[in-house]
């Protein structure tokens, strides 16, 4: 069962589409489920500040209310504060997730991530704390815990 934040963020998703000349853009998926997540940020070059996000899903409900509800949290916030952004809190936002679906909520925090890290090789800087991503999910231990 879906939480009514679940429900909203997948019938009335924010933030869909491209941003033309991304400044960042990562694309993520599980190859086990079939999602696909591309997520793209204009990133004020001097002041760091996400200046606007959008994104692309295929895949299931949750897959576009994770992807929906990610790009709300982190319009508007530094990198820093982006890269605070995790599944979990993902999770919350939307009150919950059914346990076979927690992985969508992973997909945002990677597609987060991922558009990060083009960032920072475009403009060859390093961001804190920010690894290098996995294009695959399913690539995660199916034992760690998320």
């Amino acid at each position: 069962m879906y939480s009514e934040k679940v429900m909203d963020h997948f019938q009335n998703p924010r933030n869909v589409g491209e941003i033309e000349d991304a400044s960042g853009v990562g694309t993520v998926g599980n190859a086990k489920c079939g999602d696909i997540m591309r997520i793209y940020l204009d990133i004020d070059d001097e002041t760091h500040v996400i200046r606007d996000c959008k994104f692309k899903t295929f895949g299931c409900g949750a897959a576009v209310a994770t992807s929906s509800m990610a790009t709300e949290m982190v319009k508007g916030k530094t990198i820093e504060e982006a890269m605070q952004v995790t599944n979990k809190a993902v999770m919350e936002a939307l009150d919950g997730l059914p346990p076979v679906k927690v992985h969508c909520s992973l997909l945002a925090e990677e597609a987060i991530h991922a558009a990060l890290w083009d960032y920072a090789e475009k403009h060859e800087i390093r961001i804190e704390g920010l690894q290098k991503p996995k294009s695959d999910i399913s690539e995660h231990d199916a034992d760690e815990e998320y």
